[in-house]
């Protein structure tokens, strides 16, 4: 591969060797994936949650909160994302909020994710959550 001189620039043209060092690959060793997208249907979430041991509330936007009945656990479902903020402004994108509550001792944790985020992505998050948690 040759480049044109640069003003200034002395000598001959500029050589590329093709062979140098550096990152050179084939389509075959990329190994191409397709992914999951899009955000699928919240009730492979939702379904996770038994009634009896958890509060299912929808609000007038169609939202879904739901809640351990001790209140130590939130999942919020916000279809077109969540509202709020300091001057109560949406916030943008933020389409699934979980949060456990910490103890005297340890903090609690929260997670958002997307409006976009695959429903199977959450439903295994969910999942996990939920199997760390334990009767006292």
């Amino acid at each position: 591969m040759t480049f044109p001189k640069t003003p200034g620039q002395r000598g001959d043209d500029v050589a590329l060797e093709a062979a140098q060092p550096g990152f050179s690959t084939t389509v075959g060793a990329l190994r191409l994936r397709s992914w999951k997208l899009g955000a699928g249907q919240p009730t492979q979430v939702i379904d996770q949650f038994t009634w009896a041991d958890f509060t299912h509330t929808v609000d007038d936007r169609a939202d879904a909160h739901i809640g351990l009945r001790d209140g130590r656990f939130y999942l919020g479902y916000f279809l077109n994302g969540r509202p709020g903020g300091v001057d109560e402004n949406w916030a943008t994108g933020e389409g699934w909020a979980i949060a456990v509550t910490g103890t005297a001792n340890v903090p609690g944790y929260r997670m958002s994710f997307a409006t976009e985020t695959p429903a199977e992505i959450i439903s295994a998050v969910v999942a996990q959550v939920l199997a760390t948690s334990r009767p006292l």
